[in-house]
């Protein structure tokens, strides 16, 4: 069960308390990612992530390194197109040690300008790998595109020559505007004892002061835009992503998609998986995925093959979603799908680290914990009715944008 409170200064802390195990993972959630970038600074919110591992000033890099090596822990980021996300997973005495050290990469990291020159070429490298993936590149190219006029479409990592302008100065300023703690979740989950976590909580966070207005600035609501976009690039195979209208983060909708993303491309048992890799040999990976979001969603429909089998994948794919349209699903296939969402459920739960993410994401974003048997109740409350009707009202063949990477008129 998540336990929830609130410091004086709006800093939140989400725990769940599990005394038969003997590790812990904090996590620091911040609301600020791409979507809260503009065109003149996109990418800033992952160079940040970054320089947080460059050193501080009681640390250098290496030192920050060592002393989640000295004690056997692991320590990592990342940054979403919502939040960004730095945690920590240690044995339980080394509690201290981790909150420590967390809140000294947040608040001392010293951005010297040498190691931002230095990052600029991490950074345009990793720029270049994921441009080089086809595959990651056909899933930006979708977001990009349906999200076109909007932030959340921009790339997490952004353009390189708009990362070559950083400065410390940005950095520091782009911090103090959305590292605040009513932007900010500690979520904690693992074996501790309560009142020693909020001490150190308190003692090394209880002075962090807000420094703009909490009244959050209002987002337009991302709009999603359907149309066709194509990558040429000289490799051997085509990567076909088709994206539909996804639903919102948290909603009912949310889970009856879940369903449906298991019975169409979401496992090895699911229908596009057999019918277009299994039964016909036609590609190598084909699943589906989701993205939900805070005011909107995608759900993408991914596959690679030999340009000469993309008109014939495309037809099958289109056929099999016509299908289920028509038709609808089986007793079977929806009890099947809905034993697999529980089964995945709970064995991501099994972790301190995945229950520390699933605390600090939903209350970062959504400002609300569900619990475990919540989340299971509402799976086991899904009428196949109503995924027939989410299916239809997504899923629509007119309603879509169709990415295609590789080489171009075969």
């Amino acid at each position: 069960m998540a336990d929830k409170s609130v410091f004086s200064n709006d800093l939140r802390i989400v725990t769940e308390n599990i005394k038969t195990v003997k590790s812990v993972a904090v996590g620091v959630w911040i609301k600020t990612g791409v979507v809260t970038e503009n065109i003149e600074n996109n990418g800033i919110s992952h160079f940040i992530e970054h320089m947080l591992f460059k050193g501080t000033g009681r640390r250098s890099a290496k030192e920050i390194a060592e002393a989640v090596d000295d004690v056997g822990g692991h320590i990592n980021a990342f940054t979403s197109r919502e939040y960004t996300c730095y945690y920590m997973k240690v044995l339980d005495e080394n509690l201290e040690m981790a909150i420590e050290l967390l809140a000294d990469m947040l608040f001392n990291s010293s951005f010297d300008p040498e190691e931002i020159e230095k990052e600029k070429s991490v950074i345009a490298e990793e720029i270049n790998m994921y441009d080089d993936s086809p595959e990651d590149l056909a899933h930006d190219l979708l977001i990009e595109s349906m999200f076109k006029d909007h932030s959340l479409g921009y790339s997490i990592l952004g353009q390189q020559k708009v990362v070559e302008t950083f400065t410390q100065e940005d950095l520091i300023r782009y911090v103090k505007e959305q590292y605040r703690p009513d932007n900010t979740v500690i979520a904690v989950a693992g074996n501790f004892n309560e009142n020693h976590l909020y001490q150190l909580v308190n003692e090394y966070f209880g002075n962090w002061k807000n420094t703009k207005p909490q009244q959050e600035e209002q987002l337009l609501e991302p709009l999603i835009k359907f149309g066709r976009v194509s990558r040429q690039k000289d490799i051997e195979q085509i990567h076909l992503n088709i994206g539909y209208q996804g639903a919102v983060l948290g909603s009912a909708e949310m889970y009856d998609l879940l369903i449906l993303n298991n019975i169409i491309g979401g496992s090895m048992s699911s229908r596009l998986f057999q019918k277009i890799r299994e039964d016909r040999g036609l590609v190598y990976s084909i699943y589906t995925s989701m993205n939900n979001y805070t005011n909107n969603g995608v759900y993408s429909i991914y596959c690679s093959m030999n340009p000469g089998q993309l008109s014939l994948v495309q037809e099958l794919i289109d056929e099999e979603i016509n299908l289920l349209i028509t038709n609808g699903l089986t007793s079977d296939e929806f009890e099947k799908a809905r034993r697999q969402l529980k089964g995945s459920y709970i064995l991501g739960m099994e972790s301190t680290s995945g229950r520390m993410a699933s605390m600090g994401k939903s209350e970062l974003l959504l400002h609300k914990i569900d619990t475990p048997d919540d989340i299971l109740n509402k799976i086991n409350k899904l009428k196949k009715e109503k995924a027939e009707l989410i299916l239809r009202r997504y899923l629509n063949p007119k309603e879509r944008t169709i990415v295609q990477v590789g080489r171009m008129g075969y």
